[in-house]
């Protein structure tokens, strides 16, 4: 395992002689993580973490949610739609979500779902520091279905690259956020 991915070959070598090519790192796990340290409580930042409705101040991707179904807060179970401007570009969609992890100070994660069944689950870890901040992890994990490991077989590494650098910024904008005031 190497940051959740699991490589099913050897990784980048130099140019075989001769040939000029070179072995090729695929990846086929799907899951990763970022953690950023936040100069402030798990609780504060989990207040941040686990209000959907704010997820458009943070995430490059998703620019708005509202709670759905009557919900009005993070509970497990409670479901909320997401709007999502892919890559910060396009398409734009809704998705709904399903709160599956919920305690707070300490984790808040979802799942997103087509129809009844889970996507992928999101979410986040903080952990105290001995200092007194914390340290948020924020991360992802696709469902173990054929269609999500041949879309990441095929399109994992752009993704996973694009899920890293997202999860940072997000991270780093509720750093920001909570330590500026």
């Amino acid at each position: 395992m190497l940051c959740g991915f699991v490589r099913s070959t050897l990784a980048p070598a130099p140019p075989r002689a001769g040939t000029g090519t070179r072995a090729v790192t695929r990846v086929s796990a799907v899951n990763d993580a970022v953690t950023v340290h936040v100069e402030a409580p798990p609780e504060r930042v989990w207040q941040l973490v686990s209000d959907v409705t704010r997820i458009g101040s943070y995430s490059p991707e998703t620019f708005e949610a509202e709670w759905l179904d009557g919900a009005t807060g993070p509970e497990v179970g409670a479901r909320f739609r997401g709007h999502v401007r892919r890559n910060g570009r396009g398409p734009t969609y809704w998705t709904t979500c399903e709160v599956s992890e919920c305690e707070p100070g300490r984790t808040f994660a979802f799942r997103v779902l087509i129809g009844d069944r889970p996507a992928n689950t999101w979410g986040y870890r903080l952990e105290p520091t001995s200092g007194g901040g914390t340290d948020a992890t924020e991360f992802f994990e696709l469902a173990p279905t054929l269609m999500n490991r041949v879309y990441w077989a095929l399109l994992g590494w752009a993704r996973g690259r694009t899920n890293r650098k997202g999860m940072h910024t997000t991270l780093e904008r509720i750093k920001a956020e909570v330590e500026g005031g």
